[in-house]
Order: C-alpha cells, then structure tokens, then sequence
C-alpha cells in the first residue's frame, strides 16, 4: 500500500514503515491506508473534528423555502466495526421541524497521528414519521467496504483522499483546499478555517464544500452553517 499523506513526514515514514509521497503531488485520490499502523481509540481528537462525547453541533439553512436543521452529537456509545471499536456520532436531520433523517456513524481516532477514520454508517430515513430506507448504509468489513480517512491529523493543501470507501453505495471523496480561509456564520466569525471539497464519483455532477473551525469542528456543512455548539 502506498501512503501518500504527508502529516509530518518524518513521523509517517516512522509509523507506516513506507517512503512517503507528497499529497499535492497526485492527481488521484487515496484509497487505500495501512491501518495496522494505527493503535485506534474511539474517544480523541484533532485540529478539526472531536470525537469526544457530549460534543455538539447544529446547523441550519432555508433550502427551498424549508428551514433545514442538522444536530451533529458525538454519543456516550461505541461500536465495534471490522475488528475496531468506533464512536458512534448521531446526525439528525429535519425539514420544518419534521425528522427526514437519521444516520449513526462510526469514527476511530488514529494513535499517534491523529488521522480520523470513518468505518461506516447506519441510516434511517423517514417519511411522516416512519422509516422508510436505510439508503447510504454501509460498514467498514462487509461487501469489500473499507474504513475510509475522514480528516487527517495534520491537513495539507492538496491532499485527495476517500472518506467513505464501499464501491456502488459510498464513496465519498475529499480535497483539502485551503486552510486559512476566514468564515462568518451565525455561531461567529472564525478563522484558520479548513476548507474540503467533497465530490462522489456515482454522482459526478455535484460537488460541496464544507467548513470546519479549529477546536470546533464543522461549521458550515454544504449551504447548512452552524448555529449553536457545545464543547465536551
């Protein structure tokens, strides 16, 4: 497996065993990572994302007239996925006050270097009020799925990686684009804001950038921007 982040080169090369190669240097996107170089904890945290319980975020937007909630929670449970235990981070989503959506997504922390790792996700979509699809689901370890790298622990501009990696049904992509970019929104003004360019090769027509703030974590997920949070 070739590693091409460069999170502090020195200490990768030192972990995974491996000659590195620059990430701004590659057009194509990680997708593979040697995870038997990870002592993986469910509880941690980086620059970017805290999987530490009692963390919350909500964010919201007026989309097509409708008022869009999003409460993010990292929950006080764990869920052993593929061999690894992972924490398990609610999302919930409403239009109008009324539930849509309900996905419980499973994130490891990576020992020493503090990649963040995604192993998969259960979803609940629902339709007054019943669940009426699980569509997006899927977990690290079944149907050649693999735990795909969320955010890494040491961004750098340029790198291109996959977030979720379980062909057919997730594959979520990231490029990181910036990391100094300055953003207003209604929880305040932040800076050093870490900028990723989400893409998906089964929907190749659309893209998204999402915002996350130091210490915070996301603060604008798409047009959805954060309104409220709570550090654990």
């Amino acid at each position: 497996m070739t590693i091409l982040m460069v999170t502090g080169i020195l200490d990768r090369m030192e972990v995974y065993g491996q000659q590195q190669t620059p990430t701004n240097q590659t057009t194509e996107f990680q997708d593979t990572f040697d995870l038997e170089g990870c002592n993986f904890n469910s509880r941690g945290s980086n620059t970017y994302f805290i999987l530490e319980p009692g963390h919350q975020s909500i964010l919201e937007a007026q989309e097509d007239g409708e008022m869009v909630e999003l409460i993010i929670t990292v929950l006080n449970e764990t869920k052993v996925v593929n061999g690894t235990e992972t924490r398990v981070v609610e999302e919930r989503e409403s239009e109008d006050g009324e539930l849509v959506e309900i996905s419980r997504n499973y994130f490891a922390v990576c020992k020493p270097t503090n990649d963040v790792f995604y192993f998969g996700e259960d979803v609940d979509i629902y339709e007054n009020g019943e669940i009426v699809s699980h569509e997006g689901a899927w977990l690290a370890g079944e149907d050649d799925a693999r735990a795909g790298l969320f955010i890494p622990g040491d961004v750098q501009v340029g790198m291109k990686y996959y977030q979720e990696f379980a062909p057919g049904m997730a594959e979520d992509r990231a490029e990181i684009i910036s990391v100094n970019d300055t953003l207003a929104v209604p929880a305040g003004n932040f800076t050093e804001v870490l900028k990723v360019e989400e893409t998906n090769p089964l929907e190749p027509d659309e893209r998204e950038d999402n915002f996350y703030a130091p210490g915070i974590g996301v603060i604008q997920d798409e047009t959805e921007k954060l309104v409220k949070y709570t550090l654990p």
